[in-house]
């Protein structure tokens, strides 16, 4: 009988366990099923995020593939799965985000991640921003209530194998809310990246710059394209001890404390 009440007692713990497990699970929802969007699901999942698909058409072929390959997934409708996220992940491609991000209804206190580079062919046959400012600065002018967070991914071929290449791809991350920054920058050390603070949401223009830069290879008709490996180093207090820049934004509202902070700093060996 002791035994038994033990058993039950048991069941009634490890159920309570993942009860909490499934309150406490982050709801994402990926907007946009193309190449980011079929890459960042799968991987969200597979990694203790629950992902809810937002498509124009949920029910079509592609998504049931796509739902097959992304554990406890579902599809539904742009504007319900953005309701239901915690997080809403833009992977929509310009110009279709400039309606998408405005059609999503309210978000307010959701975190946005916009994954979006916006441009246009120049007459050189390069490309070019296609707005003035962001695409992040404006979905947050729609958006007003939310928090834009803007994050510049690696391919979706490294998103899909982070060590494909030998070495963690980084994600440079821009916003001006220091809490939703964290939350995912842990998103994004889940799936195996390396997150990195690029500062304020203004800084997105410049992250879009460099997905501008991405194109390059391809434009040009090359074999071989380029990736950007933006690594952290420890040796800012030694180079740049006693710089009247050092620190300036140490106390900056929007500096996120990223997973991997702690590390200890090496030992200065110049003299200079």
């Amino acid at each position: 009988m002791r035994v038994f009440r033990l058993l039950v007692i048991a069941l009634l713990c490890l159920n309570g366990s993942l009860n909490a497990v499934a309150q406490t699970t982050t709801i994402v929802a990926v907007i946009g099923t193309g190449d980011m969007g079929d890459s960042l699901g799968p991987q969200l999942a597979r990694n203790g995020y629950q992902v809810i698909y937002g498509s124009r058409d949920p029910g079509r072929e592609s998504i049931k593939q796509l739902l097959a390959a992304t554990p406890g997934a579902t599809a539904t409708s742009q504007r319900r799965a953005a309701q239901q996220g915690d997080i809403v992940l833009l992977a929509v491609p310009w110009p279709a985000m400039e309606t998408v991000a405005q059609s999503l209804g309210q978000l307010q206190g959701k975190i946005l991640i916009d994954a979006s580079i916006p441009y246009k062919m120049a007459k050189d046959g390069y490309l070019e921003s296609s707005v003035s400012s962001s695409s992040s600065e404006l979905i947050q002018a729609w958006n007003n209530d939310s928090h834009v967070i803007k994050v510049g991914f690696p391919g979706s071929f490294l998103i899909d194998n982070p060590q494909l290449m030998g070495a963690t791809p980084s994600a440079l991350i821009a916003g001006d809310h220091r809490t939703s920054k964290e939350r995912v920058a842990k998103l994004i050390d889940a799936i195996g990246l390396t997150p990195l603070d690029a500062g304020p949401l203004r800084n997105a223009r410049h992250i879009e710059s460099m997905g501008l830069l991405y194109m390059v290879p391809l434009l040009q008709g090359r074999q071989q394209g380029w990736e950007f490996f933006v690594h952290e180093h420890p040796h800012w207090p030694c180079t740049l001890a006693g710089g009247h820049l050092y620190g300036a934004n140490a106390a900056s509202p929007d500096k996120a404390d990223l997973p991997g902070n702690g590390k200890a700093p090496v030992h200065c060996t110049k003299t200079r």
